[in-house]
């Protein structure tokens, strides 16, 4: 698959390393573009795999399969508005986790969710899901924590663009769960709001744990 990561913080060099280890064409875009030049120079240095990689404009989004929006929350919801009929058909990745500077609380009212103001902003004909917002940067780069595969928990009312996200996953070393409908993502956003509290607090897990479903 072609993918295009918008964004070139820690969470898109996370999902990128996933996406080439997978052998997926990954092109980067970025507010800075130099940003983006950077991470790609990095990534090649650094993933494994043997997908194309390519820092390129936004005009990515236009060749892309699948656009994943590796940014916070409010940026996140401008860059749907902005692409609105580009992305016509697309699959849209949200990541991003609308929590406020404390960790304390969520800044989404109670019953909706970032991913579903996000499907808002997109328009009806953008297939939006939500993943990877309950893993942490540096555990996606390493696809694991004490040699256990992250799970990454995936919620979307498009059967097919759930089943295309999970392909990604798996392609690239993890373990998809299939949470069912984008409403699902308001009980995502919530744990990982916990999950990321713990990150903070005294004997905090430093960033390096991660929600991991067990079962017989």
């Amino acid at each position: 698959m072609q993918i295009t990561v918008v964004g070139a913080g820690n969470m898109a060099r996370g999902i990128a390393t996933r996406a080439l280890a997978g052998g997926h064409s990954v092109t980067v875009t970025a507010k800075d573009p130099g940003n983006a030049v950077r991470l790609v120079d990095e990534l090649r240095g650094q993933a494994t795999g043997e997908g194309r990689l390519a820092a390129a404009d936004a005009s990515a989004v236009d060749t892309a399969d699948i656009v994943v929006l590796a940014v916070p929350f409010d940026a996140a919801k401008q860059l749907a508005t902005a692409y609105g009929p580009r992305l016509s058909g697309k699959v849209l990745i949200d990541i991003s986790n609308p929590v406020d500077a404390s960790l304390d609380a969520l800044v989404v009212a109670p019953g909706t969710s970032a991913a579903e103001r996000i499907a808002e902003a997109a328009g009806p004909d953008v297939r939006v899901v939500k993943a990877f917002n309950t893993t942490f940067a540096t555990t996606l780069v390493a696809g694991e924590v004490n040699g256990t595969p992250l799970d990454v928990f995936i919620a979307g009312d498009d059967e097919a663009a759930r089943k295309q996200v999970a392909d990604l996953v798996t392609s690239g070393g993890l373990n998809p769960v299939d949470v069912g409908a984008l409403r699902h993502a308001r009980e995502l956003e919530g744990f990982q709001l916990l999950h990321m509290a713990l990150q903070i607090r005294e004997a905090s897990h430093g960033w390096a744990s991660t929600i991991k479903i067990v079962a017989p």
